[in-house]
């Protein structure tokens, strides 16, 4: 860190996230400036935490942005930027490439958001992938369809979750979407539809090397929650078992072959319920959404936001130093409520640490010693909540706050 004057980093987020890793960043002595879209300006940020605050419309233009935030360096030094959600990641690196900012480039980025590039670039590094095509030339889409047993699953490159997915059951299904598409069809791929177990690594990785990771398995597959509706559940894994391992090291070839220096991961993959082999899915360079952090903090004592600042403070300054953790283990259910303010009062298990106040939305973090208690609990609650509680909204075409 410069001795004259303090680390000035800059976070840039579309939506309300990474309250933590501001605070952590003012901690260790960071001027914070924080630019976001004009309908947070007033929202749960940490103001005490922050310097000074810009505002910026919904979906503004690469260049203008560019333009604002090189009027803004006029009067800051900035040392870092980042971003806090994963939508804003292209546009972060496309700043640091212009100002000269250490940090992931646009070339490296693409293999953290675009599906494509991340597939083909695993499938190099010898990790199994779902079969896939670029939608693009017309003969190899017809080769790969004539090929790969259906359904299919048309996916947008650059979007997370189930965001635009369309499930493909036969040809004139696809060319119908592909008209819909028109000239946005080359943003897209299709994606062979493995049916399977769904799970995710979440990691902190400092100079190329995973210094921390966790298993989890997903209850029922995020796809289905998001397209379907019901209750999302995921759990810490047993640490000591076989499939733990195997979904640890396939983490942690995919970010060395991905080029992954520093930051956090969040990587999902699908056990084939046909030959029981895991399959990369995707991988992003943020903390995973859906209450996932809460559950790794409660089970281990490490919060990947506050490892993911210190990353970023101290990355060329100061060795990084991963915190003690401990070893039990958590899980957490999530569902959309009909009621505003869902009474949770009938849910009284000691392992619930955490209940979810969100508008609309119920849940809770548990947390045990025992991570067969866990599942039992994760069993157990969603024909509760279905009766009790859930709602269901379709899935977006897009990303909305």
């Amino acid at each position: 860190m410069p001795q004259d004057r303090p680390l000035t980093i800059l976070c840039v987020s579309s939506y309300e996230k990474g309250q933590e890793f501001i605070r952590t960043c003012k901690a260790m002595g960071c001027l914070v400036l924080l630019l976001t879209v004009e309908k947070f300006r007033k929202g749960d940020w940490p103001f005490e935490c922050i310097d000074e605050v810009f505002t910026m419309p919904e979906e503004l233009p690469l260049q203008s942005l560019i333009y604002a935030v090189s009027y803004a360096a006029r009067s800051h030094s900035i040392d870092r930027i980042v971003a806090l959600d994963e939508f804003d990641m292209e546009n972060v690196s496309a700043l640091r490439e212009h100002l000269r900012i250490p940090g992931m480039g646009l070339t490296t980025v693409r293999y953290f958001r675009d599906k494509l590039a991340m597939r083909a670039r695993a499938r190099e590094a010898g990790i199994l992938v779902p079969e896939f095509v670029h939608i693009l030339n017309y003969d190899h889409l017809r080769e790969f369809m004539s090929r790969v047993p259906n359904p299919w699953l048309l996916k947008p490159r650059s979007q997370a979750s189930g965001i635009g997915m369309k499930k493909i059951h036969y040809p004139d299904q696809l060319w119908h979407w592909l008209d819909q598409l028109g000239d946005q069809q080359s943003f897209y791929l299709l994606e062979q539809f493995v049916p399977g177990s769904v799970f995710h690594v979440d990691s902190v990785v400092c100079e190329r090397s995973v210094v921390f990771a966790e298993a989890h398995a997903y209850g029922t597959p995020p796809l289905d929650t998001s397209h379907q509706g019901g209750v999302f559940t995921t759990r810490t894994l047993p640490r000591e078992a076989e499939e733990t391992k195997a979904l640890l090291e396939t983490n942690r070839n995919l970010l060395e072959g991905l080029g992954s220096v520093r930051g956090v991961t969040h990587a999902e993959f699908l056990k084939s319920h046909a030959d029981g082999k895991f399959y990369f899915i995707e991988v992003a360079a943020r903390v995973g959404g859906a209450y996932i952090s809460d559950v790794i903090e409660t089970a281990t004592g490490i919060n990947l936001w506050r490892e993911w600042a210190r990353l970023e403070v101290g990355a060329g300054n100061q060795p990084y130093q991963l915190p003690p953790s401990h070893r039990d283990y958590a899980g957490v259910i999530l569902s959309l409520a009909r009621q505003e303010h869902p009474d949770t009062s009938a849910y009284t298990d000691p392992e619930i640490t955490c209940r979810v106040t969100k508008y609309h939305h119920v849940g809770f973090i548990l947390k045990s010693q025992s991570p067969e208690r866990i599942q039992q609990l994760l069993d157990s609650y969603p024909t509760r909540f279905q009766a009790d509680f859930v709602a269901t909204h379709p899935v977006p075409d897009k990303p909305s706050s």
